[in-house]
């Protein structure tokens, strides 16, 4: 069975993620160690037993989702399996960050400093209540972007919306202005949409207002060491895997602003022979949308000692 390992993004935080993991396997719990001291504050203490809404804040999900993704395969390399079992790595988003440092090209400090630097600019980049998204249920990407555009246009002017991730062949997430993003919902139910709903969202990602995010991102990413990944890397902006560490570099600024290409990365790496999908991590959200994306292939899900004691068998 050919597998490939990925990574979850933003809205997979849960209290008391990873905690579990941190108990039964050291290299777990250094993982967490290794971030706290990065960040120079005890996220693992939020995580574990704090408050959900201050965990959900852009600045702490992203560097904790890492955490917990990082953590779950240093319990899995406990256990005698290897991300070089993997044919490839990916992340959704931030997930990203997590597969850059599971297949070895930015190490868990670089990336909890890069996510939190991330975080804190993608929630700064609007204004409250400026921007918005939407899920569009029941829309393929071509269908979604043309709605963007349509929403976009029909406004004052210099709106923005845009087609901002493909999840898989029946979701699609937009985001921009908020009153674009609004008129794209109505736009969408009228062109025979499932559903088509506002996210519960602090800011407009993956979309030209981000773009201050990028300037950030890339002034951050200009310093950091950058390996050429031991696994090659699905990117988000390009769906199909990549190993240079300047073009890593240099697309990982431009994810920020850029579609997250999430159902053509699954269907880039079925083309490429993958069968198996584990995801690691908090949540289950990928698995959905590949098990949508991809009938045949078979999913795992690696976030506790339970998951990993039963893929021991």
């Amino acid at each position: 069975m050919t597998r490939a390992f990925v990574f979850p993004g933003q809205g997979a935080q849960t209290i008391g993620m990873g905690k579990a993991l941190a108990e039964a396997y050291p290299a777990a719990k250094a993982v967490f160690d290794e971030v706290d001291a990065a960040l120079g504050e005890s996220l693992s203490s939020l995580i574990w037993e704090g408050d959900i809404a201050e965990l959900t804040l852009t600045a702490n999900a992203q560097p904790a989702l890492m955490a917990t993704s990082i953590a779950a395969l240093r319990a899995l390399e406990a256990e005698g399996f290897s991300v070089g079992d993997a044919a490839f790595v990916a992340g959704h988003s931030l997930g990203e960050y997590s597969a850059l440092c599971a297949a070895g090209a930015l190490s868990v400090t670089d990336a909890a400093k890069l996510l939190r630097i991330r975080g804190a600019a993608m929630q700064s980049a609007v204004p409250v209540g400026v921007g918005a998204m939407a899920a569009l249920l029941g829309l393929g990407f071509d269908d979604a972007t043309r709605i963007a555009g349509e929403a976009a246009a029909a406004g004052p002017g210099n709106e923005v919306c845009q087609a901002a991730n493909d999840n898989d062949p029946a979701q699609v997430v937009v985001s921009g202005h908020k009153a674009a993003v609004e008129r794209a919902v109505e736009i969408a139910k009228a062109a025979g949409a499932k559903r088509a709903v506002m996210l519960p969202v602090s800011a407009p990602f993956h979309c030209a207002l981000m773009q201050p995010a990028a300037d950030a991102m890339a002034e951050a990413l200009a310093g950091t060491q950058i390996n050429a990944p031991v696994v090659p890397v699905v990117a988000n902006v390009r769906a199909e895997a990549v190993s240079d560490p300047e073009l890593i570099r240099q697309l990982l600024v431009e994810q920020v602003t850029g579609s997250v290409r999430w159902r053509e990365s699954v269907e880039w790496m079925v083309g490429q022979g993958v069968t198996e999908f584990w995801e690691i991590g908090a949540g289950k959200a990928l698995s959905g949308m590949i098990k949508r994306i991809a009938k045949e292939t078979a999913q795992a899900n690696i976030g506790t000692p339970e998951d990993i004691a039963k893929l021991k068998g």
